[in-house]
């Protein structure tokens, strides 16, 4: 069985609950543990009893140290501080055989297994996946500012290779974790830079479908011809030309311009490309928010990472107006 974790407050119940959706589409063999970061995000999630996921609050994971640094830092920061800790606390409470901790923002188009396949076959005991950034001045810049591996879909087993790297990367999370960029440290993320020399059995993910995302999308294109339905989306790398199946997105850089109009910043100038990949993500999102209503969750257009106050003004106020294509833009009213 494939066990994953992620965590996520109600202001991200939207993008939570597609995620959940899209993995119970695709396979039935999983478990899914969430970490709800709020009060409302448990109590609609333990009321909606969902067959493959264990439902866990804050409050079982905090000791005296997360508790004093939930004061110091961002919500997101905070939640970056975190991540660690929940894929530990799955390996020892549970005594699940491995972990893999997925954000909340991504969708499944694919049964995850093609990846674990690979994992199984590389007898990996850590799995990083890499922003696939791309090779050029750009994606150079992004790759110094981001790392090159993104948190998004990182495997641990019960091996002490990994949880000696757990308990390191949680214990640098505790000493720094802020959305600042330095040369060797950004959020929870540039300590996995570190991993492949510090650590033995770390494997990077070589399967291209696994962490598609708006930073590497123009890169690929779409294979119309081998894509069978909307669940179903094979993209082909236009260097060279390999195909294969968008195993999952990660919906990061959507910005909401106001409560009806949404830019995706896709990364992409193909509209074809686009309406495959988020129109149907855009439309259960949509569905998701409608439903929340009944239990009083809504959502804001603004989001903001950082704990810095200029920072954080640029990032709610300034950022999401920042459109690259005007096909990026999408009415939500045609999801409604």
């Amino acid at each position: 069985m494939m066990t994953f974790c992620t965590l996520f407050d109600s202001f991200y119940l939207d993008k939570g609950l597609a995620l959940y959706h899209s993995l119970e589409a695709c396979t039935d063999d999983f478990r899914l543990y969430i970490f709800c970061f709020d009060d409302k995000s448990y109590e609609v999630l333990q009321e909606m009893n969902f067959a493959h996921a264990e439902v866990i609050h804050h409050s079982q994971i905090e000791d005296e140290n997360l508790l004093k640094l939930k004061q110091e830092r961002s919500k997101a920061e905070y939640c970056w501080t975190c991540t660690p800790v929940i894929i530990e606390y799955v390996l020892t409470r549970f005594e699940e055989e491995s972990c893999t901790y997925i954000d909340a923002d991504l969708y499944f188009f694919h049964n995850p297994k093609l990846l674990f396949d690979e994992i199984m076959q590389e007898n990996a005991n850590i799995v990083i996946t890499p922003h696939r950034f791309a090779d050029n001045a750009g994606g150079r810049r992004l790759c110094r500012r981001s790392g090159k591996y993104c948190v998004e879909f990182n495997y641990f087993d019960q091996s002490e290779n990994a949880r000696k790297a757990l308990r390191w990367w949680k214990e640098s999370c505790f000493a720094w974790c802020y959305h600042r960029y330095e040369a060797e440290r950004m959020g929870d993320q540039k300590y996995l830079e570190k991993f492949p020399t510090l650590f033995a059995g770390v494997h990077e993910l070589q399967h291209l479908g696994g962490g598609v995302a708006p930073w590497n999308l123009g890169q690929y294109e779409l294979d119309k011809s081998a894509c069978r339905d909307t669940k179903d989306i094979v993209l082909k790398e236009k260097k060279t030309g390999k195909r294969f199946p968008v195993v999952f997105y990660h919906f990061q850089n959507i910005r909401y311009l106001s409560e009806d109009i949404v830019n995706i910043s896709s990364g992409t100038g193909s509209k074809e490309t686009k309406d495959a990949i988020y129109r149907g993500y855009l439309s259960e999102i949509e569905k998701n928010r409608n439903m929340l209503k009944e239990y009083g969750v809504t959502f804001g257009v603004k989001k903001i990472y950082s704990g810095n106050r200029l920072i954080a003004f640029l990032q709610g106020s300034i950022l999401r107006f920042k459109v690259k294509s005007l096909s990026d833009i999408y009415r939500l009213e045609q999801f409604r």
